[in-house]
Order: C-alpha cells, then sequence, then structure tokens
C-alpha cells in the first residue's frame, strides 16, 4: 500500500489568520482556510452551484496580487476541459509535490464526473480534496436541477466524505478534510458543499477542526509507534540468517518520504532493492544495487531475484495481484519475510510475515539502522550481489533492435538518454504504460506518475498539466498511448491555454495495444473491439487546433534520434505523435494468477526456463 508519515495536531501548529474574527461569507471562509492550509493553485470547473466560491477565489487573487512581483496570482483557478481532467490535475500535483491537490467543482454532474479521479486517488493513497457545489440545503433530496446524492456516491470510493449543512461547521470541515486527506495512509476527501451555506455570512475563527477523536487517536499512535531494542533484535536475528536479502519497496515509500531512509539502509548493508510499480525512483535506477520493477511486466532479472532470495523485506507494499499472482509461490525461497506498513490491515492480508511493524518506514528504517551500527552489524552479501548483476547482464530488457519499423523502446530510450533519469514522467494505461516504466530511469521519488491499482485510461495528459503547476522548471512529459489519450484529449488545449511547456509523446499502435496483447496471447488472436486501424483520427491535427507550436509525426526510424532531441529540447508545448510496430509487445510478462516461474520472456530475453504460453488460465483472474 502506499504510506504517510503520521501527522498530529501538535506537529502543524498553524498560524493563526489575521482575519480571524472577521465576518465573512461562507465561500470566503472557505477561500481562507484553502490558503491557511497552502494551497497555491485550484484545478476546477465551475457552474451555478458553486459560483460563490469561485467569485470568492477572484476577489482573493485580486486582493493578493499586489504583494506578488510579476502579477503572479496566490491561488490561480485552472479550467479544464471537463471536471474529470481537473481530478487527475490535482491528483498529478498532488502526486508529483507531495502536496494536497485540490478541484472545486459545481453540483450533479460536476461532481459525478469526480467520481473516477477520486476513486484513483484512493486506491493509489493520493492526498486530494474535492470540493463540490450543490444545491440549496432546502432542496436536497427533491430532484432538484443538477443534483446528485454526492456523499452517498462518493461514500464508497472516497476516503471520507462530508455534507456541509450546519454553515457554522464549515470552516472546521475543509481544515478536517485536509488532515484527513495527508495524514495516515493518504487518500481523497470530499467536500459537500450547499450553496446556502456558501453564501452564509457568519464569523471567520482562523483555526478550530471537528472532533474526531477516534481517528485522531489512531493517527497519534502512529506518529508514537517506534521500534525497541527488542523489536530491532528480532528483526536483525532473522536478516543476519539471510545469504540472499531482497528489499521489495512498495508505492508508501514514495508517500511517507522514506527514499532517503531507503536508500541508506540499503547501500548500508549492501541489500539489493527491488521496487513496484508505483515505487519506482524510490531507489535511483541505475544504482548498481537497484533490481527496478518486478511483477507482471517488471525486469526478468527483478523477477529472478525474487524467486532466488532468502529473505524479503517489505516496505509500504501489498503484495496485490500484479506482483503476487499466485501468493502461495510468490518468493517462495524466502525463509522470512518482514514487512513495515503505515496500515495494519495489509500486514498478512496477502503473505504471512515473519516480523512486522506499523507506523513510520522513514522512523522504522533509522532506528534499524542506528541498531546495526550500534552493534556494528554487517552482512555478507558479496556473492548475492555478484549473483544479481549476473541476473541483471543476462536477462536485460531487449527487443528487435534491427526491425525497420519503430520500435517503442527504441522511442524511450532515446527520451532517456537525453532527460539522463531527471525528468518527471507521467503515463495514459496500457502498454505504453508499461514500456515507460521498464525503459525510463528515475533518479528520485516523485518523477513518475501514473494510474496504478485503478489503471485509468485518460490520466497521463492530465496528470503531466498538474505536475507541471507543482514544478513549473522541470521537464514534464506525458507518454501515452492513442487509445489512452483519446480519454481526455480535450486537455491539449488547456496545456496551451496556460502556456504550459508540457511535452506529450503518443505511440500509436492503431488500437487499444496491451487489450489486444491478450487477446492473442489468451484469446486465440480474437481482436474483439480492440483493433482501431480503421480509425481516421489525426493527432496532428488535433494538436495544432489546440495550439501546440510543435506538433511532429515521426515514422521513419532514422529520424527517431533527431526528431526525439528537437522535441525534447522545445520551449514551449510540444507534441510528439509517433508510429510504432503495430505488434510491439510488453515482455516480461507473467500471466494473470501465474507465479514468476511461468514468466513470458518474449523473443528478445532470454528466460531461464521454457514456459508454454498456451497453458489454461483462470478467466475471472485475466484483469
Amino acid at each position: 500500500m502506499n504510506q504517510s508519515l503520521a501527522q498530529t495536531d501538535a506537529l502543524r501548529a498553524p498560524t493563526l489568520n489575521p482575519l480571524a474574527g472577521q465576518t465573512l461569507s461562507g465561500a470566503e471562509i472557505l477561500v481562507q482556510v484553502l490558503a491557511d492550509e497552502g494551497v497555491d493553485v485550484v484545478f476546477g470547473y465551475s457552474g451555478g452551484a458553486i459560483l460563490p466560491t469561485y467569485d470568492a477565489i477572484f476577489v482573493y487573487n485580486n486582493q493578493q496580487d499586489a504583494s506578488i512581483s510579476g502579477g503572479k496570482q496566490r491561488m490561480p483557478l485552472i479550467v479544464p476541459a471537463n471536471e474529470q481532467g481537473a481530478g487527475f490535475m490535482a491528483a498529478g500535483y498532488a502526486r508529483a509535490s507531495g502536496k494536497v491537490g485540490v478541484t472545486l467543482v459545481t453540483s450533479g454532474p460536476g461532481a459525478t464526473n469526480t467520481v473516477t479521479p477520486v476513486r484513483d486517488c484512493m486506491a493509489d493513497s493520493i492526498p486530494i480534496v474535492v470540493i463540490c457545489g450543490q444545491v440549496a440545503t432546502s432542496a436536497i433530496g427533491s430532484d432538484a436541477f443538477q443534483e446528485a446524492p454526492v456523499a452517498s456516491i462518493m461514500g464508497s470510493v472516497a476516503k471520507h466524505v462530508f455534507l456541509v449543512t450546519d454553515p457554522t461547521q464549515l470552516e472546521a470541515t475543509i481544515r478536517t478534510a485536509f488532515e484527513i486527506a495527508r495524514t495516515g495512509r493518504p487518500g481523497p476527501v470530499v467536500i459537500d458543499v450547499p450553496k446556502d451555506v456558501q453564501n452564509w455570512r457568519g464569523v471567520f475563527k482562523g483555526e478550530g477542526r471537528l472532533p474526531f477523536p477516534g481517528y485522531r487517536q489512531r493517527m497519534n499512535k502512529l506518529a508514537k509507534a517506534a521500534l525497541s531494542e527488542r523489536d530491532c533484535a528480532a528483526f536483525w536475528d532473522l536478516l543476519k540468517r539471510s545469504q540472499r536479502p531482497l528489499i521489495y519497496a512498495g508505492g508508501g515509500v514514495v508517500n511517507g518520504g522514506a527514499a532517503a531512509a531507503l536508500r541508506e539502509f540499503a547501500l548500508e548493508f549492501k541489500v539489493p532493492v527491488v521496487t513496484t510499480l508505483m515505487a519506482l525512483g524510490t531507489f535511483d535506477t541505475t544504482d548498481e544495487l537497484a533490481m527496478n520493477m518486478l511483477g507482471m511486466h517488471g525486469t526478468a532479472y527483478a523477477n529472478y531475484a525474487v524467486i532466488d532470495c532468502d529473505f524479503v523485506f517489505a516496505l509500504g507494499a501489498r503484495f496485490d495481484d500484479r506482483v503476487a499472482g499466485d501468493p502461495k509461490r510468490f518468493a517462495a525461497n524466502a525463509k522470512a519475510i518482514a514487512h513495515i506498513d503505515i496500515d495494519a490491515s495489509e500486514i498478512n492480508k496477502v503473505k504471512a510475515t515473519d516480523w512486522h511493524h506499523v507506523g513510520s518506514i522513514v522512523a522504522a528504517l533509522k532506528a534499524l539502522v542506528a541498531y546495526g551500527r550500534k552493534h556494528k552489524l554487517a552482512l555478507d552479501t558479496k556473492d548475492w550481489l555478484e549473483h544479481c548483476a549476473e541476473l541483471k547482464k543476462t536477462y536485460a530488457m531487449n527487443y528487435d533492435r534491427g526491425s525497420s519499423l519503430i520500435q517503442p523502446y527504441y522511442v524511450i530510450e532515446e527520451i532517456n538518454r537525453l532527460t539522463k533519469g531527471e525528468a518527471i514522467i507521467s503515463t495514459g494505461v496500457g502498454q505504453h504504460q508499461m514500456w515507460a516504466a521498464q525503459y525510463f530511469d528515475f533518479k528520485g521519488p516523485r518523477q513518475w506518475l501514473t494510474s496504478g491499482s485503478m489503471g485509468t485510461m485518460g490520466f497521463g495528459l492530465p496528470a503531466a498539466i498538474g505536475a507541471q503547476f507543482a514544478h513549473p522548471t522541470k521537464l514534464v512529459i506525458d507518454i501515452d498511448g492513442d487509445a489512452s489519450i483519446r480519454m481526455n484529449l480535450g486537455e491539449l488545449e488547456t496545456v496551451t491555454t496556460y502556456e504550459l511547456p508540457v511535452k506529450v509523446v503518443v505511440l500509436n499502435n492503431n488500437g487499444d495495444g496491451m487489450v489486444k496483447q491478450w487477446q492473442k496471447l489468451f484469446f486465440k488472436g480474437r481482436l474483439s473491439a480492440s483493433d482501431k486501424s480503421l480509425h481516421k483520427k489525426d493527432f496532428i491535427k488535433a494538436a495544432q487546433a489546440d495550439g501546440f507550436p510543435f506538433a511532429v509525426r515521426l515514422d521513419r526510424k532514422e529520424d527517431v534520434p533527431r526528431i526525439v532531441k528537437e522535441f525534447v529540447e522545445f520551449k514551449g508545448p510540444a507534441f510528439l505523435e509517433v508510429t510504432i510496430d503495430p505488434d510491439a509487445g510488453v515482455y516480461p510478462m507473467v500471466g494473470p494468477g501465474q507465479a514468476y516461474e511461468q514468466m513470458i520472456t518474449g523473443d528478445f530475453i532470454p528466460a531461464r526456463e521454457a514456459v508454454v504460453v498456451a497453458e489454461k488460465l483462470d478467466e475471472s483472474k485475466m484483469f
């Protein structure tokens, strides 16, 4: 699972807002709380039920602009093509910055269009706050114009939902929503604010939160959870028995701010690291200890390391089905499993552990390192590291480099050669997502933005926009597919409207590539509704129509280095469509419900043992 260092009220100690004690409208109070919470950008689409708050942000920005050089607004409102885009922009902002992303939408369809981003953030443990306008409290339940039961709809997909019917509780509700979103296991919080609550006038207190004693007790317990000498001794007793230890890092390392602590532990004791899709960048992929991504489409050498290891140290990971498709056979040679997580429900959920700790990864790793140093403990992993190095050499990622067709891996390798592992990369969902995960380097956390658990097509472009607002001076590239980008293609105009230097790559294979790959492997090649080669979308004309000054189609292999360089170095929004080999596949691949020993490595990556591709699979586990 994804993980965050628990925070408490005592640790936050906010400064009282200078407007405290003044009479403001509900909308003005809402905006002041956003400012207090450090919100510096809001993504949303207006409408009747949220207009008071939009107006309040407009007034707030006008009042604040005089004190800012260059006329930059304190809280700019970024308008997407639709509300789903706004939700993913907030998610991209949160993923790239570690701060809470904010979406502001109207009632009814405005709110329901954010359901998918909310669920996406819940699945990947991303902190966002979605503020929805609602019809007046007197009209709730009457099927009024643009009314939707937001609390009922969102209750099953969000970390928490608030419906504010008492205007005197609005201020405390907003502050509490941010607290819940960012603490413990982060996630999305939805606030439904009726229009009359926004128009109400009352005293702005400048402080205060709702009473949530049970939640805060749990957060305080997490904040205070610490490894004792006995706990550390028990962990080291297991680790010292190991000859082939392996760290299995999940997205919780990113959300917990634990990348530095992970690196310290791995380097200190010479333990190789595999990462999940969500954890890419938590450990520098160019480091000699990095075995990179494991799982269904992980590197062959990472999966072989999992097979060969005798000790698994799981950090902020949840042994999900894309990593442990066959839980009983996952790391079957491991004599012990240790697990640190912020969420107690993830402990022993899939794999039984021999040692575990519920709490901060950072604090726990620091304690384990300190214990090891204090007792002068060392691990003899020389043979194991040599074995892992040989795995990386023998089973390295590879593809048909001699093909006359443009291979997607080649394009990504060229981009990676120029960006050197320092760019922020977002993706849609499909083959391009996995190629990006396999062939890009990431030197640090929060450089990799993807819809991991939900697998939401259309995520990449709006997420890149959000990331660019979080890091205006960094290179942000969306690696997308022709099918995935269609889902939110309207956000191309958002890029140019706000003059963002976002780079967009569309790897075009004329269809749903990943679906086609599965149909070829497991459904006897029947391409039901996945082959879109007859579609006539001209992506270059679309990008040009939306104002992209650089819009180029790359369809000759010999032009790849030159055009990729021009694309990456272009100062401003750039769009690159690449006509790739339509039969390019994603390998390695571990079939659904299968063990790593059954991994298919394709034609250009060696395999340790022959695998029967046509082996009967449980169709209920297909996706």
